[in-house]
């Protein structure tokens, strides 16, 4: 199969993988047209689920190869500790000049989807958070998988592909939940979730594209995600899962997503 794609323009290669890479987001948040009413219960448990997994990425697809990309030892820990602190100041301002409404329109949508309620707006911005957060986390993803292609090594970058096309399906599932659970349609929690999946072509464009200036900015850009994420899943995303009753249950499955991501990041590698 290598030597088949070698036959192809290499910049073109690159921007494709990280694009159904990035597609792979949408796939993930497929199986909300199938069941349209969710309880408290699931929503919090799979909010809990999606905290794990995004916990378990962030250490091992952002933080151990942004250290490993920086040179290790002393020089890649002090550059993925500032990338980090970067990325989690960054969400906290953003958090601080966020508006809490009028984020998408002044109503939405109610569970039967013909009638609307106002929106909670703070509860809204905490979504719109996480949102972000996986943005930023999956561009330099897309900027990986093109500075893979950008070396020239085909296989290197391939891998890279799938890994992260495979990480990215339990994302798109854990980025649409949570805007379900604030009454949005399924199709609008669906293209958002997409959308959060289609910046990685852009960074795989810049990867392969640029190498010489990507690869050096590529584990400032791992570590500025890992903070970024760090901060939305600490400060936002577990909260909200341990307020009602279903606290306890929403912990096990934030367990469970992380050791599942894990599991998938270490094998895929």
């Amino acid at each position: 199969m290598i030597d088949y794609l070698q036959q192809f323009n290499i910049i073109h290669l690159g921007i494709m993988a990280s694009l159904i890479a990035g597609l792979a987001t949408g796939v993930g948040a497929v199986p909300i047209f199938f069941k349209r009413k969710f309880s408290k219960k699931y929503l919090d448990c799979s909010l809990g689920f999606a905290a794990g997994v995004m916990l378990a990425a962030t250490s091992f697809s952002l933080i151990l190869p942004a250290i490993e990309a920086g040179g290790g030892g002393i020089k890649g820990a002090t550059i993925t500790v500032l990338g980090m602190l970067i990325g989690g100041i960054f969400l906290d301002l953003l958090n601080k000049f966020f508006p809490d409404t009028n984020l998408l329109t002044n109503s939405r949508l109610n569970g039967n989807g013909n009638s609307h309620e106002p929106i909670n707006g703070k509860a809204l911005k905490k979504v719109w958070l996480f949102a972000i957060a996986i943005t930023l986390h999956n561009f330099p993803e897309g900027l990986a998988v093109g500075v893979g292609f950008g070396d020239g090594n085909i296989a290197n970058g391939l891998s890279l592909a799938i890994a992260i096309g495979l990480q990215n399906i339990p994302e798109g599932l854990a980025v649409a939940l949570p805007f379900l659970k604030e009454k949005f349609s399924p199709t609008r929690a669906f293209l958002i979730a997409l959308t959060t999946g289609l910046v990685e072509p852009i960074g795989g464009l810049l990867g392969v594209g640029l190498v010489s200036i990507a690869k050096p900015l590529l584990p400032l850009g791992l570590a500025f995600a890992a903070g970024a994420m760090l901060f939305v899943i600490a400060s936002e995303i577990i909260p909200e899962t341990q307020k009602g009753i279903s606290s306890k249950m929403a912990t096990h499955f934030l367990l469970i997503g992380f050791v599942i991501m894990m599991f998938l990041d270490n094998v895929l590698g």
